[in-house]
């Protein structure tokens, strides 16, 4: 069965659904995470994977093999790892089972590593940076398909997820008609925008008319 959010989400650009969470004063726009493998827009329904340095504790499964096994086509896995550069919270075998499963993405707080490979299977990943280094006997995971904040936004499983080369936005599921509704009225006023420059109006007065309008919705 077709989700109508999604294909929805999947026509806009994270700086209209930007645009339209700042119109509604609601966070969701991460910064600092960028695609790492191929340039390619992911729109989905969240798989949130939490992830945690390892204690004494010995880790009963592999970091992200349950979300994987969770995910269904074109889901986006979401993993929290807390910002870590230092160390991996994805790989190329998990790439493999996601491609596999039909999961449209990966988005990463942290770093990811066995970037050519992933990027060979075309799998989009974003993530905070690459690294080699592995998460083996440095990383396990706390939770799948649970709440998890993700760079300051809190994500819970099923919530809307798009990110592109400007960056990664999420969209709460309980917001989400009126967020793509705002998305959408933005859109269609910046493609009027567009249009208008090409026709060979100034610049100066179709974005001073842009920004008049803009005042006065709030």
């Amino acid at each position: 069965m077709a989700d109508e959010l999604v294909e929805r989400l999947a026509k806009l650009d994270t700086c209209a659904v930007s645009d339209a969470l700042d119109r509604l004063g609601l966070k969701g726009s991460v910064i600092g995470v960028r695609p790492m493998t191929v340039e390619a827009k992911i729109a989905g329904r969240a798989v949130t994977v939490r992830l945690k340095a390892k204690g004494r504790e010995e880790s009963t499964r592999h970091l992200g093999t349950t979300a994987v096994e969770a995910a269904n086509p074109g889901d986006i896995i979401v993993i929290d790892h807390h910002g870590r550069e230092d160390v991996a919270g994805w790989g190329g075998i998990l790439s493999t089972a996601a491609k596999a499963r039909g999961v449209g993405g990966v988005v990463i707080d942290g770093a990811a590593r066995d970037i050519d490979e992933s990027r060979g299977l075309g799998l989009p990943v974003y993530a905070k940076a690459a690294v080699q280094i592995t998460a083996r006997g440095r990383i396990v995971e706390e939770s799948t398909n649970e709440p998890i904040e993700f760079a300051g936004v809190s994500v819970e499983p099923g919530d809307l997820v798009i990110a592109d080369g400007s960056g990664v936005v999420f969209v709460s599921a309980a917001r989400a008609e009126e967020v793509l509704q705002a998305a959408e009225e933005i859109a269609a006023r910046e493609a009027e925008m567009a249009k208008a420059v090409m026709a060979g109006q100034s610049v100066m007065e179709v974005m001073g008319l842009s920004y008049e309008s803009m005042l006065s919705r709030r």
